[in-house]
């Protein structure tokens, strides 16, 4: 039996007034496909941020990869790779010197690094826009190469923050193929997404998070079935009564 992935024991996170994360407990498997879904301020990326040692919780414990968080951070962060909700590249530098830059944080050997750049600019459809500056980039381009970057040390874990915005369909269904060839590779992936046939297409497991609350959990296709609707975004606005991308 594998070890899961990420353990999360009673969290919460307050922030002055604000409750953004509010007493969850969630098990994610190893090599499991997770779906972390609510409209926008219902505490997802707090709990990735949490996960990945950014912020400490107020309550409760997590462990990544059989490391607790807050007392492993650096091999926590050694085992994971974040693609953040706000897009993460330097303008001036150009789309590979981005990627080497963030390789050689990761202390990869160059051969390794090459390979990796090679490939996943290949996947991205990037391969033409390698050598030229980030400033001049789309916003789909460059969301694109945040996930170049999060993904180029190839890690065990991969936390993917809304990966998928600003890109156009034929794009996003060409990340999509990637992210499910990282899942047969063995690794554990948590996404979030507002796209809810995203979520129905790729996750193995959906939990809904409102208010900080863990309000359902289970694989899309039994949400589905439980509560009698057509789709994942019918069960949204079955159980909060809102529509998944209402601002809070």
């Amino acid at each position: 039996m594998k070890n899961p992935a990420i353990i999360i024991e009673n969290l919460q996170k307050k922030f002055e007034d604000v409750t953004a994360v509010d007493g969850v407990s969630l098990q994610i498997e190893e090599g499991e496909l997770f779906g972390l879904l609510g409209p926008n301020g219902a505490g997802k990326t707090t709990i990735i941020n949490i996960l990945c040692g950014l912020i400490k919780p107020t309550k409760g414990s997590c462990k990544v990869g059989g490391y607790d968080v807050q007392e492993d951070t650096v091999k926590v962060k050694d085992l994971i790779g974040v693609c953040p909700q706000e897009t993460a590249v330097y303008s001036y530098l150009k789309g590979s010197e981005n990627v080497y830059l963030f390789g050689n944080l990761y202390s990869m050997k160059k051969q390794m690094l090459e390979a990796r750049r090679a490939m996943l600019f290949e996947t991205m459809g990037l391969t033409a826009e390698a050598n030229r500056q980030v400033g001049k980039y789309s916003g789909g381009m460059k969301r694109r190469l945040s996930l170049i970057i999060s993904l180029i040390h190839d890690p065990r874990i991969a936390f993917l923050d809304e990966p998928t915005v600003t890109m156009d369909p034929q794009t996003r269904h060409a990340v999509w193929d990637f992210i499910k060839d990282l899942k047969k590779k063995g690794k554990t992936i948590i996404l979030t997404t507002h796209y809810m046939e995203e979520a129905e297409e790729l996750c193995d497991r959906v939990g809904i998070i409102d208010h900080g609350k863990m309000i359902a959990l289970d694989s899309p296709k039994e949400l589905i079935s439980r509560n009698g609707v057509e789709d994942l975004e019918d069960v949204f606005i079955k159980l909060t009564g809102r529509k998944i991308r209402e601002e809070v």
